[in-house]
């Protein structure tokens, strides 16, 4: 069993001192979020809860810019050091390698394919927090971090033209957001982005409205 009231304030700390400087997506947060949506998939899935919950906390443990070299190693760079730290902190030795996987395995920037319950469970935690209100406060938060426009004022939403999320937000609810829930792959995971994807196509209802320009569906 999962002694969250032991290990949670020491992965708290862990990660106050590895993460200095998040990215406003990706404080604490956005951490106890996938923590959240881990432990409900987990649940439904019928994982192990020694091994999701280790990952989810620790996924992200190494911080490095999505535009650096190194993005791609990320991953494996956190899992790397969340296996030492959990050795260090006397955590079972026969757990590490399924948590250090299911860290690997949660980055599409990998290459490494989740092959356990508890990798795919958190890799659907990772992913869900891209959807529904929060998902939708962070494209726009990251949007203007980035000082691109809501939208393309020659055609709002991308139906003649191809949509292009280096130049604006409401584009990258088409080339990342809406497409996201078929790609996981638990039933927990995916049903839930389902619905946090309806509350996404609502929201694009609702703005076509006020634009005078409908959303496509």
């Amino acid at each position: 069993m999962f002694d969250e009231s032991y290990w949670e304030p020491r992965f708290t700390a862990f990660l106050a001192q590895r993460l200095t400087q998040p990215d406003a997506a990706h404080a604490e947060g956005y951490i106890r979020r996938v923590v959240r949506n881990a432990r409900a998939i987990a649940v439904g899935e019928g994982a192990d809860l020694t091994v999701v919950l280790p990952a989810a906390w620790l996924h992200d443990c190494i911080s490095v810019p999505a535009d650096s070299l190194q993005a791609p190693l990320a991953a494996t760079m956190s899992a790397t050091t969340a296996s030492a730290f959990l050795m260090g902190s006397g955590y079972s030795p026969f757990l590490i390698p399924a948590v250090a996987h299911a860290i690997i395995a949660h980055s599409p920037t990998s290459g490494v394919a989740p092959l356990t319950k508890e990798a795919r469970v958190v890799q659907d935690a990772t992913r869900l927090d891209a959807l529904g209100a929060v998902g939708l406060a962070r494209c726009l938060m990251q949007g203007g971090q980035r000082g691109l426009q809501l939208y393309d004022p020659s055609e709002p939403f991308p139906v003649q033209r191809t949509p292009d999320s280096t130049v604006a937000v409401l584009d990258y609810f088409y080339t990342k957001l809406l497409p996201l829930a078929a790609t996981l792959t638990t039933a927990t995971g995916r049903t839930e982005a389902e619905h946090r994807t309806a509350f996404l196509r609502a929201f694009l209802r609702q703005l076509g409205h006020e634009l005078g320009t409908p959303a496509p569906e």
